[in-house]
């Protein structure tokens, strides 16, 4: 168990990371599929993210978690610029197993084979300036298991090439996180949680196989960080896909959620948290392995997600208050 709140061990790895890592799909900026829909989280401002990242490693945050295709490589290229030479000051996580064109930052596919995952690695490496990716990920949440076992080898080739130090699936099926975890130097699965979407199956798996549950999702799109209002042109919110509950028709926060969140709202907030803060806590105190990485488009939000750290997690009687108003 671990006895420091700010941070964690990220799996079998022995790696220690901050507690609160960030996710870097929102800094992409815009990005869709091949109808229009959009992907991304709207426009963004690649120098505010710069200095948003700046200032999360000058308040304690160690891991960045993004994707290849997140903005369609874009994400990727602002993260290693703005890490520059403090590279080895943090861990970084990516992602492979979705195709992009990044000129028209479309996306055009899957690829699912052994031979692209080294591709992809070495397109990441190049975007993100270094040598090296910590965690590596696939990013089909769905992908057939008995590929997965293929895609499971080559990852261990390239933790004995010194190109990654250990790799996870990105994936809320336990079955599947499973496969992968059956590599000695698979050290996480990715997952989604927050108050309003427990995975108790996966947070008890991460635990019995010694990975590190990495949640997406903790602020559930920003409805956890206060959202209620609809979202502009180019931000996937405003026509939200069937996967993505809480933003009905994406004119603006579904009633039901809302009425979920009202009622948690008063413990979130104790102990002089915001509401985003809360919502983080309540994922540490789900068990020891739990590592939330919110999104962040701006420096304020760095600082208030990063604010939590020095809170920590819920108690349990506030976790059982929770599920109490929750009615679960």
């Amino acid at each position: 168990m671990e006895t420091d709140s700010t941070t964690r061990t990220l799996g079998r790895s022995g790696i220690r990371v901050s507690a609160l890592g960030f996710g870097c799909w929102a800094i992409g900026g815009e990005w869709q599929d091949p109808s229009g829909q959009p992907l991304g989280w709207g426009k963004v401002d690649d120098e505010e993210s710069v200095r948003a990242i700046h200032r999360a490693l000058d308040l304690g945050v160690t891991f960045f978690d993004t994707a290849d295709t997140y903005g369609a490589g874009h994400s990727e290229r602002v993260l290693g610029r703005a890490l520059g030479k403090r590279r080895d000051e943090v861990v970084i996580a990516t992602k492979w197993g979705n195709l992009f064109d990044e000129e028209t930052r479309t996306s055009v596919g899957q690829d699912d084979s052994p031979a692209h995952v080294r591709r992809a690695l070495t397109a990441s490496l190049r975007r993100l300036g270094t040598d090296h990716v910590d965690l590596y990920q696939f990013h089909i949440s769905d992908g057939d298991p008995v590929r997965a076992a293929e895609l499971r080898d080559v990852c261990e080739e390239l933790v004995g090439e010194g190109l990654i130090r250990g790799y996870g699936w990105s994936t809320d099926d336990p079955a599947r996180a499973a496969v992968f975890a059956e590599g000695p130097h698979c050290t996480a699965v990715q997952y989604t949680l927050n108050v309003l979407q427990d995975a108790p199956e996966l947070t008890a798996l991460s635990e019995e196989l010694e990975l590190a549950g990495i949640n997406r999702g903790p602020l559930a799109m920003g409805l956890l960080a206060g959202r209620r209002s609809g979202a502009g042109d180019g931000d996937i919110r405003s026509r939200p896909p069937a996967w993505l509950p809480g933003f009905g028709d994406g004119a603006g926060a579904d009633p039901e959620w809302v009425e979920r969140i009202e009622a948690v709202r008063e413990v979130l907030t104790s102990g002089g948290r915001t509401l985003a803060q809360g919502a983080l806590a309540w994922i540490w105190a789900r068990g020891p392995r739990t590592l939330p990485i919110p999104g962040f488009r701006s420096v304020a939000q760095a600082e208030q997600n990063a604010g939590a750290l020095a809170k920590g997690p819920l108690t349990a009687e506030q976790m059982a208050e929770i599920d109490r108003l929750l009615k679960r």
